[in-house]
């Protein structure tokens, strides 16, 4: 028996922002849409690897997702790590560096974590 990644769900507050922000600092570009009455799901995609980033709108949603002490991150590579770095600082979505560890963080509209990771880290 084996297993194989296909998505990573989270849900968002405002649909329309939170995809502008996926595309606008991560490039990622929708790839198909599920629409119902009382929620709206979208799937973005990297356009290379099979995995999807799986966005639900529930319109009846009033107020925004409390993430607590929630730890959980997407983590993305990128092939221009210094390009990256400049984007999401112009973006004013860095929310924590290390650099230590040659790694930084971004956080999406609602407070999700997106790790950014060099090409070149045995990661």
């Amino acid at each position: 028996m084996t297993f194989r990644f296909v998505h990573n769900n989270i849900n968002v507050f405002n649909l329309e922002r939170s995809l502008k922000f996926y595309h606008d600092a991560l490039g990622l570009i929708e790839s198909r849409r599920i629409e119902k009455d009382d929620f709206t799901i979208v799937y973005l995609t990297d356009g290379m690897s099979g995995h999807l980033l799986e966005l639900t709108w529930l319109k009846d949603r009033n107020e925004p997702y409390n993430l607590g002490d929630n730890e959980i991150h997407l983590a993305l590579r990128t092939d221009d790590f210094v390009a990256a770095h400049a984007r999401h600082k112009e973006l004013g979505c860095i929310c924590y560096e290390n650099p230590s560890m040659g790694i930084y963080f971004i956080e999406d509209p609602d407070g999700y974590r997106v790790e950014i990771l060099p090409t070149s880290r045995g990661m």
